[in-house]
């Protein structure tokens, strides 16, 4: 009987492995299958390799860079956060794992009461025993249209979108510390710009009334000269405030006060970026994590869709129970205390008015998630394309901005040459001043635009996802 009961048991786990989920087919990118090409956009250089195929630490030259960047990715909450995400959806998907499997429970009883005289059929007044011990499986559902193994599939998925959600933070994170990184640097050189701007112009503001109080300058020449004074000493002021307010950036970026030994002096000190290739086509998006993290949403709704199909159909139960039985304590284990049950148990919707609209509700969640997908490709292709853009016109306003920088310093240097002879008068030189100072704070920013795009790029590709320095586990592989 043990025989024909294993034997019915195996047939019945073999014969559970079918499952109810609609077949999977990814959708279509609702987006060009290339990039966009017009007078914004430049050729990628020759040799320029995928975002995606290059490391943090490759990309990023700077030591000190990435320094604090390791720093941020061993001590940062929001991707400690991400990374306990994970920790918790691979539990979840174990738990759910673990109902395909039956539980098997030891258990061990005993009973002794004292019976009255014809109470309930006993004929005579006297003391009863009963033990027992055994194992048990209690309730198992026999998996036979795979409502089980749907939501262990959709936990899976679940699991999987965890981990590219974490992928995404890592990369959102790395971008963050260097944007704050190279801003910090570009505020950094603002200062010395600002303040050297201000020595010159108390240089010559002192100049000026030395004169004014000999006569050979008016007074509104003087005031003027003060104005320029004032307002670079503003300039010192506010970019002293950024620059403060970078710091706190990069140290809350870092969950850690970053050493002033890491913080870069000016845009010069930082170490050039290389160039990354969006690739030929723009299906290198669907390696984007938060593109993988949306299909992963996408998977798990459409394997919810099956257990809510399998809701409609029989659900198979199984009880059974070996041991042994005896009326004392000593005879428990003697031949012929040996002692077994199963109770199969069939159980057939006939009427619920709660199936189909579940099932619809997991269509609709369904419908839901491909919306979200399919917005989140379109968002990336205009993210790449964005960037895109913007590198390609970097170069021109570099160079232009270059030769602006160039004739306003020729034109300040001029209009203060004929001030001093005479043959001017002191509101030219102050117009040429101010657009000189203007010209060099717009190739900062110019530059810092550069900078800050390169990382931009590296990021909306994909780049920055790689190894985490925050132990999450082993991953798990998909079964089916």
């Amino acid at each position: 009987m043990i025989r024909k009961t294993f034997w019915l048991l195996a047939a019945v786990v073999f014969l559970s492995g079918c499952n109810l989920i609609p077949e999977y087919r990814r959708p279509a990118a609702p987006v060009p299958s290339g990039w966009p090409s017009g007078p914004a956009y430049k050729e990628t250089p020759q040799g320029a390799p995928l975002a995606v195929d290059l490391k943090w630490h490759d990309f990023f030259a700077d030591q000190r860079l990435r320094t604090i960047i390791e720093t941020a990715l061993k001590n940062n909450y929001d991707l400690r956060v991400a990374a306990l995400n994970v920790e918790k959806a691979r539990a979840l998907y174990r738990i759910q794992r673990a109902e395909i499997f039956p539980v098997v429970e030891a258990s061990a009883s005993g009973l002794k009461e004292r019976a009255v005289e014809n109470f309930f059929g006993v004929e005579s007044a006297g003391t009863v025993s009963q033990y027992s011990a055994g194992l048990g499986v209690t309730s198992w559902e026999i998996d036979f249209f795979g409502r089980i193994r749907s939501l262990e599939k959709r936990a899976l998925e679940e699991y999987f979108a965890t981990e590219q959600a974490r992928r995404n933070t890592q990369i959102l994170l790395v971008s963050e510390v260097a944007n704050a990184y190279v801003t910090l640097a570009a505020d950094r050189e603002n200062i010395k710009l600002a303040q050297s701007t201000f020595e010159s112009q108390r240089a010559s503001y002192n100049l000026i009334r030395r004169r004014y109080e000999v006569g050979l300058a008016h007074e509104l020449d003087l005031r003027q000269a003060q104005t320029r004074v004032d307002a670079a000493w503003v300039d010192v002021a506010r970019y002293t405030q950024l620059a403060a307010q970078d710091e706190n950036a990069l140290n809350l970026l870092a969950s850690t006060t970053v050493p002033a030994d890491l913080l870069p002096e000016g845009l010069t000190e930082v170490a050039p970026l290389p160039d990354v290739s969006p690739g030929v086509s723009s299906e290198v998006l669907l390696r984007r994590p938060d593109i993988l993290e949306a299909e992963s949403r996408l998977k798990a709704a459409n394997a919810n869709i099956g257990a809510a199909r399998a809701a409609f159909f029989p659900r198979i139960s199984l009880t059974t129970a070996l041991g042994t039985q005896s009326g004392d304590l000593t005879g428990l284990f003697k031949s012929g205390s040996f002692a077994w049950s199963y109770a199969p148990q069939i159980i057939m919707p006939i009427f619920d008015a709660r199936l189909w609209p579940a099932l619809k509700a997991t269509t609709v969640d369904r419908e839901i998630a491909l919306a979200q997908y399919q917005k989140a490709i379109q968002e990336a292709f205009k993210d790449v394309a964005d960037a895109l853009a913007q590198r390609g016109t970097l170069g021109d306003r570099i160079a232009a901005q270059l030769s602006l920088v160039d004739a306003s310093e020729a034109a300040y240097r001029l209009s203060t040459a004929r001030y001093e002879k005479g043959t001017d008068i002191y509101l030219n030189v102050l117009d040429a001043q101010r657009s000189f100072y203007s010209a060099q704070q717009g190739l900062i920013s110019i530059r810092l635009a550069k900078l800050s795009n390169q990382v931009r790029l590296y990021a909306v590709l994909g780049g920055g996802g790689d190894e985490p320095l925050i132990s999450i586990g082993p991953p798990i592989k998909a079964e089916w």
